[in-house]
């Protein structure tokens, strides 16, 4: 089997066809494409039956056509196995919720979703239905990683030496992938630990990746943010501050890109989160229970219906679903060419400043959440509607806590978002 540039050719022969006295003396052949497949075959040698057709028959095939066909079936096999997702779209209310976390998705730089509210209100099923939702992204076929063909910094290490060494990258699209962190997980399942079996099998000293990983480029979800341990806390924390994931492992020492979406959720009412850990949130969204009685009883039939029969209730929503994707997909390809005025950026720093914000991370993260909005909206140009609508999901969690202050943080941001602003 030879491969150039993605095309293979092999040669397929048949004993019985062969002539014994032939057999020593070709035990193998390959023929180079381009080549002629009569008389000419590697230098006018000429392998002929008794009719003068070759005895050889020769099959071509595409590479590319192979693993996209591959790719095809497994992503069939896969929808088909997972479990029914709640549609996104059929998500009532909840719609501060919801637009933090397709802002995210729009621009994965934002920083993440701090998701926090009464239980029973639906945090966790409207993060599981953004999985329907995510775009496709080009990734490095075969790397554990999820490597960006041309961004270095989302490379992982054996993807950078074939590029230094000029080797050709088999590249296909894949969607972004989203992982659950689960509270019981131990630091070696998250961070990667040594392959046992290579090491049993082989004797060589080998790294099996862990979550973080897997969820390079994607959305790494913590259900019960605030019930993590706390060494686990310290590894998330670090992660998200370099882009990278460090591991020392019985003499092995290797590092790797972990750029995600973090999203969590919680209910505040079993505790709080460390301010190092709620500070790399980008955003952060209350969940509040819903009081319209009329709402609530949509919000039952449309469970019972999807529980009843999960893909005719998919089905109903296909065309919503399928509109939001071509959003999603039009924001991203347009959020470059978004444009925020000078003056708007001074009012958003002049806020962040005057509600005590500590650090950049709020000025920066406004910014960005202002620029997806109005890419979602379909317009090249932030307004100061745009920023009204960000501002308290991107600096409410930042404020420093006074212990006797009554009153919501977010209405503190709205209120001095509207002194400013004017």
């Amino acid at each position: 089997m030879a491969s150039v540039l993605g095309t293979s050719t092999a040669i397929l022969a048949s004993r019985s066809l062969v002539s014994p006295s032939l057999k020593p003396a070709f035990p193998s052949i390959s023929i180079n494409p381009g080549q002629g497949y009569g008389r000419k075959l590697y230098g006018g040698i000429g392998i002929q039956g008794r009719k003068g057709r070759p005895q050889f028959h020769i099959a071509v095939t595409n590479v590319a056509t192979e693993i996209n066909s591959v790719e095809q079936a497994q992503k069939v096999a896969a929808k088909e196995s997972q479990r029914p997702v709640f549609p996104f779209a059929a998500i009532v209310g909840q719609d501060e919720m919801k637009l933090c976390l397709l802002l995210n998705v729009i621009d994965p730089k934002i920083g993440g979703v701090m998701i926090m509210g009464d239980r029973g209100t639906g945090k966790s099923t409207t993060v599981r239905s953004l999985v329907d939702l995510l775009p496709e992204i080009r990734v490095v076929f075969g790397d554990p990683y999820n490597s960006d063909p041309e961004d270095p910094e989302s490379m992982g290490i054996e993807v950078r030496e074939k590029v230094v060494n000029g080797e050709e990258l088999t590249i296909t699209m894949t969607k972004i992938n989203m992982v659950d962190l689960p509270l019981g997980a131990t630091e070696d399942r998250v961070c990667g630990t040594i392959d046992i079996e290579k090491a049993l099998t082989e004797g060589v000293k080998a790294f099996e990746p862990g979550l973080l990983a897997k969820a390079n480029r994607g959305i790494l979800y913590v259900d019960e943010v605030n019930l993590l341990d706390d060494h686990l806390v310290d590894v998330l924390l670090d992660s998200a501050a370099s882009g990278w994931n460090t591991v020392e492992r019985e003499g092995i020492s290797i590092s790797h890109p972990a750029r995600f979406i973090l999203i969590g959720s919680g209910n505040p009412e079993e505790g709080e989160l460390r301010p190092q850990l709620l500070d790399r949130f980008g955003m952060h969204a209350q969940v509040g229970t819903v009081r319209d009685a009329e709402l609530r009883v949509k919000i039952v039939e449309e469970r019972a219906r999807f529980d009843k029969n999960p893909k005719e209730f998919r089905d109903s929503y296909k065309a919503e679903q399928e509109k939001l994707q071509q959003q999603i997909a039009s924001a991203r390809s347009s959020l470059s060419s978004v444009q925020i005025d000078q003056d708007l950026k001074v009012k958003i720093s002049k806020v962040c400043a005057e509600l005590n914000v500590d650090g950049l991370r709020g000025d920066i993260v406004t910014n960005r959440a202002a620029k997806a909005l109005a890419a979602l909206k379909g317009r090249d140009k932030v307004i100061a509607e745009d920023i009204a609508t960000v501002i308290p999901n991107c600096l409410r969690h930042r404020l420093r806590k006074d212990p006797l202050e009554s009153i919501d943080s977010g209405l503190l941001v709205i209120e001095k978002f509207y002194e400013v602003f004017g």
